[in-house]
């Protein structure tokens, strides 16, 4: 239940600002691939001369404030330094956060980047919103000023590596449960034992349950 919460949230926070998750992108049964080589990808704000010349001017005017972008739908592979890497074309990133699933640590394809100017962010997200890149159209919106909150950026500037599986079913098997939680599974189990009875009947095979089936523990309040 715990886990579950702590993925809505992490929605959540893209929700909070008008922005959506992609469910195809942002599946946690898919499985993190290898980083993409940014070298081979186009270098928009070169090759664009439009681009160029926004960013020249926005560059050499004095701005203090920073610039925050939501970007959404990000490719498979492009991880914190992938994103760092390409980005950095446009200028300086001061902080950088994928967001992640908080149990596997694998991307939700959905990041937070600031910028050192509010400029050059108006540009990048002008340029990046609804860019086509390896097969997905990206969503990069600025963020308002006053609603980028702290809690935004905790864990940003960090590189992580996916949780191996085996490593969390046995973290999940282990965990103690609630009794609200044992009573659940304990249910679920019954349920299934029945629909097998039931099965084994319609089929009109006998087979005695009694020395294997599994009974509700009897309540030490009861």
């Amino acid at each position: 239940m715990q886990d579950v919460e702590e993925e809505e949230e992490e929605d959540e926070e893209a929700m909070l600002h008008g922005f959506s998750t992609d469910d195809d992108d942002s599946s946690d049964e898919e499985v993190d691939g290898p980083p993409v080589d940014i070298a081979k990808l186009p270098t928009v704000a070169k090759d664009d001369a439009t681009v160029q010349k926004r960013l020249e001017k926005a560059k050499k005017q004095k701005n203090t404030d920073r610039g925050v972008l939501y970007l959404g739908r990000i490719p498979h592979g492009f991880y914190e330094d992938q994103l760092k890497g390409y980005f950095s074309q446009f200028g300086n990133i001061t902080r950088l956060r994928v967001s992640r699933n908080k149990k596997t640590g694998k991307s939700k394809h959905y990041a937070f980047l600031e910028f050192d100017s509010s400029s050059v962010a108006q540009i990048v997200s002008d340029t990046m919103n609804n860019y086509l890149l390896m097969g997905h159209i990206l969503q990069c919106k600025v963020i308002p000023k006053e609603e980028v909150h702290p809690e935004l950026w905790v864990g940003a500037n960090r590189k992580w590596r996916a949780v191996p599986r085996q490593r969390v079913a046995r973290i999940t098997h282990n965990k103690p449960r609630t009794l609200e939680q044992r009573e659940k599974a304990t249910d679920r189990l019954l349920k299934r034992q029945d629909d097998k009875k039931r099965k084994l009947q319609e089929m009109g095979i006998s087979y005695n349950f009694d020395a294997v089936a599994y009974t509700k523990p009897v309540s030490a309040t009861s």
